[in-house]
């Protein structure tokens, strides 16, 4: 069944002709005569890979094929980057790896030449997330001790394999944006005194802030620069370990009076996000925008999909368009099912989130073990990286496709255009800053669809099996 299939695919994405008249005005013409495409389709067995013959323009395609109309004319949203959290679980089996089979990897990943997928933004806690070993932040004190001037604090944690994770990251690819998330400040802050649930006294609000700035400028100090924080990852899921409880009216008082000040005193510039959960509260970012004194600091908000529709954010977009959008995290559950996994994040993460706004798609997270260790007690059990790690031996999850697909071809500073939506055929498109065009399309339904794709009158022709998506550059 493979060969009839793939042959059957090749045939139709070289289902187009060119025009080759040399009088053509060049405000007609595509930047490239050519598109390139890059598939997967789980059916067919074809992960991640471009395909051998491009897609010519032509001057017409026949009236019966649905068409994906391109327009650069309208611009909506630069895009910041794409990829994935880099936990502190992620970065140790990377940091175990011997040093060329990591170095390998990681020129993989994050290298932005022919060969690799070229991504583009990470997330990493502040202090633990539950994907690591152990509990721990930056600040932890015997029970009944306090350190509000942080003289205790110290991130030697991350110094065991973050850190040095990161500066290989680093030195392939420079330009990488960092946005940190804690889930949990040090116990001694908290109302229960626990890694897990419980709220952020305001008698510690300043010490909180005070906590931030040291961390941002002690990654700075380790020449790692922290592009934009999100203030708590999930915090009305205070079930986690560790986690925090902390309202809108709460988080909005913690910035106006603490964090936005004390960064602006220590002269950050660091971006400052709030929310960092699920689509289906847009009211809690709403609730701080509309206290101008916690606003005036505030970059954006951050979400999740595991509550909620993607679409609620151009709705939230819309009532405040001068706040940015981020998507920062989706995870996959173990084992993994590559044409379903596909199949929703494509359309939902990549597709829905930049067709709704976002300047980031990311996915949780880069890598876990066979046995999908480490993670704390209570933390999760069952999240699939985009990599699999045993030793030198990596395998490639849904995840790392997903991202693929966008990561690889939408380089930072590209800006999301214009492009209709058809039935079935879910589709994203975008311009990057060197004039390439990028698109973005899955087939949804239930069925091999013939298609066109027409940009500034010219057409390029071609089909996509069910649940397969394709990557087109031009």
């Amino acid at each position: 069944m493979f060969k009839p299939l793939l042959t059957c695919m090749l045939i139709l994405l070289t289902a187009a002709g060119c025009n080759t008249n040399p009088g053509r005005s060049k405000a007609d013409t595509p930047a490239s005569a050519k598109a390139a495409v890059w598939l997967t389709d789980p059916d067919a067995g074809i992960l991640f890979k471009e395909q051998p013959a491009p897609l010519l323009f032509a001057d017409t395609v026949s009236d019966s094929n649905a068409a994906i109309d391109v327009d650069d004319a309208q611009t909506f949203q630069t895009i910041d980057g794409f990829g994935y959290t880099l936990t502190g679980g992620s970065a140790m089996h990377l940091y175990n790896m011997d040093a060329p089979n990591r170095a390998a990897i990681l020129k993989e990943l994050f290298a932005t030449d022919s060969n690799n997928i070229g991504v583009s933004y990470l997330r990493i806690s502040i202090g633990a997330s539950d994907l690591d070993a152990n509990v721990f932040s930056y600040d932890d004190l015997p029970a009944g001790q306090t350190d509000e001037e942080m003289e205790k604090f110290s991130i030697a944690t991350d110094r065991d394999y973050l850190i040095p994770v990161l500066k290989e990251i680093l030195a392939i690819n420079p330009a990488i944006q960092i946005l940190g998330s804690p889930w949990s400040p040090p116990a001694w802050m908290k109302t229960n005194n626990n890694s897990k649930g419980g709220s952020l006294q305001p008698r510690y609000y300043d010490a909180y802030a005070w906590y931030f700035v040291k961390y941002i400028l002690a990654m700075k100090a380790e020449g790692i620069a922290i592009n934009a924080i999100t203030v708590q990852n999930e915090p009305l899921h205070p079930g986690n370990n560790p986690s925090l409880l902390m309202q809108a009216k709460d988080q909005a008082v913690f910035i106006k009076q603490s964090l936005g000040p004390a960064f602006k005193a220590a002269g950050i510039h660091t971006k400052i996000i709030v929310y960092d959960h699920n689509a289906d509260r847009p009211d809690y970012p709403a609730t701080i925008y509309k206290d101008a004194e916690a606003a005036q600091y505030v970059d954006g908000a951050a979400f999740h999909l595991y509550g909620g529709n993607i679409d609620t954010l151009a709705q939230l977009h819309n009532a405040y368009p001068d706040k940015h959008l981020y998507f920062t995290e989706q995870w996959i559950g173990a084992p993994g099912n590559l044409k379903a996994d596909l199949n929703w994040h494509i359309k939902n993460i990549i597709i829905g989130s930049m067709r709704n706004w976002c300047r980031v798609a990311l996915e949780w997270n880069l890598a876990a073990n066979a046995n999908l260790e480490p993670h704390t007690p209570g933390g999760c059990t069952e999240c699939l990286g985009a990599l699999t790690i045993n030793g030198n031996t990596v395998t490639r999850n849904p995840a790392y496709y997903i991202i693929a697909h966008a990561s690889k071809f939408v380089r930072p500073g590209a800006v999301r255009i214009a492009s209709n939506e058809l039935n079935g055929l879910s589709n994203v498109a975008f311009k990057n800053a060197d004039g390439r065009m990028v698109l973005i399309v899955l087939n949804e339904s239930n069925s091999t669809q013939n298609f066109a794709v027409r940009y500034k009158g010219k057409t390029v022709t071609t089909a996509l099996h069910t649940g397969a998506v394709a990557t087109l550059i031009w």
